[in-house]
């Protein structure tokens, strides 16, 4: 196996030639993302189209970064926000409908524990599934190997180790569930703050 099929099977792999050719296509694409006229966001979803293996109606707000782009399969409706980082060294599968607040990350690299093995430029690749309709919040990190189930809110500021459940919000470091997320949480866009009825009623409306 070269190194870009031992990279694609999770297996440790060291960058080489043609893996740096496949990043360096990444870096001209975002080198145009990051460049482009602020206001031009036609020209950003454009950019991020070519740039993301798979989407539907993605919006990236640059800067934005990441490894490879193609290894990067996005649902419908994925809103990334300023200054954000995913690297897909294996692949992020994300659902429809998510968001990701500035400075979030996704990370599937990692590097091994030994300092001899990370000497002889050995990398390594975990894949992160994140389901339909969550937000990862402003600074928070998802880290190589976790599953973030659907409909979850990951608090700012989060470190993600270990896999959360569908309908949780979650928050810490390391994070853990804080509690789940039902229907009471419905009527309340913040803390204790109500939508009003004619709010409600668009999203009830949204949601059909």
């Amino acid at each position: 196996m070269n190194n870009i099929e031992r990279r694609d099977a999770g297996l440790p792999y060291i960058p080489d030639e043609e893996v740096l050719a496949q990043y360096r296509r990444c870096r001209a694409l975002l080198d145009r993302l990051n460049r482009a006229p602020f206001d031009d966001l036609e020209l950003h979803r454009t950019i991020a189209s070519e740039l993301l293996g798979e989407s539907e109606n993605a919006v990236i707000n640059p800067p934005f970064f990441c490894d490879y782009g193609f290894n990067i399969r996005a649902g419908k409706n994925l809103y990334i926000n300023y200054n954000c980082t995913i690297l897909d060294v294996c692949r992020v599968t994300i659902g429809d409908n998510c968001l990701m607040a500035p400075n979030a990350a996704i990370y599937t690299a990692g590097h091994p524990l030994h300092p001899a093995a990370r000497a002889a430029g050995y990398e390594y690749g975990a894949p992160v599934t994140i389901g339909d309709n969550v937000w990862i919040g402003g600074g928070a990190m998802i880290l190589p190997g976790v599953t973030v189930g659907s409909n979850c809110v990951i608090a700012a500021g989060s470190v993600v180790t270990k896999d959360v459940p569908d309908w949780s919000l979650a928050a810490g470091n390391p994070c853990r569930v804080i509690r789940r997320i039902t229907g009471e949480d419905f009527a309340f866009y913040f803390k204790d703050k109500r939508f009003s009825e004619d709010e409600l009623a668009v999203i009830k409306k949204s949601a059909r």
